[in-house]
């Protein structure tokens, strides 16, 4: 049961509830979230033009999301987008690795690494090294490089907001809720 309990829908102002209502799935992540309808109008806005207008290849941007989740210890957001990283393209063995926090190894390309490596720094440490920067820069245009940046940190919100309150996960079918599942 989460800390704080989920918006009531009905009370909400006009156009959250709307956005509400849009949703495709009524997720708790979402209940919890309506909780600050403002943010919640804008933030699903946000979400959105990540998940679907960035430049960043989709394959990419799960790969960063999962980075994050694993990191994070965001379970919530780990569960969700695992289905998502496969239809994206990512691999079992990719998304193996992120799960025993593995972002260098082997089963990742150069391209790749240096997008993980950008991602884990400005996770772990906020300012990136030039080093990782420089890195992104011989795969990614300043484009791509901010889209990571921005992705990195709308998902450690939504992580810790469905940590800190406890959010219960709603698994899609077939996917399993990891067991200790902490930072890294």
């Amino acid at each position: 049961m989460p800390l704080i309990p989920f918006a009531d829908v009905e009370t909400l102002p006009e156009k959250a509830r709307e956005a509400f209502d849009a949703l495709p799935r009524k997720l708790n992540i979402f209940r919890m979230w309506a909780n600050a309808p403002a943010c919640f109008v804008s933030g699903m806005r946000f979400g959105g033009n990540i998940l679907s207008r960035q430049k960043l290849s989709a394959d990419l941007r799960e790969l960063v999301i999962l980075t994050v989740a694993r990191v994070e210890g965001g379970a919530y957001e780990w569960v969700q987008h695992v289905p998502i990283a496969l239809q994206a393209g990512c691999r079992k063995d990719q998304i193996a690795a992120l799960e025993a926090g593995r972002f260098d190894g082997a089963e990742f390309n150069a391209r790749e690494k240096a997008c993980l490596a950008l991602a884990v720094d400005v996770i772990r440490n906020v300012k990136a090294s030039k080093a990782n920067v420089k890195a992104a820069q011989a795969h990614f245009p300043a484009q791509e490089i901010v889209e990571i940046i921005l992705t990195c940190g709308f998902y450690m919100t939504m992580a810790r907001m469905t940590e800190t309150t406890r959010v219960e996960i709603d698994a899609p079918p077939g996917v399993t809720v990891p067991g200790n599942f902490g930072r890294i």
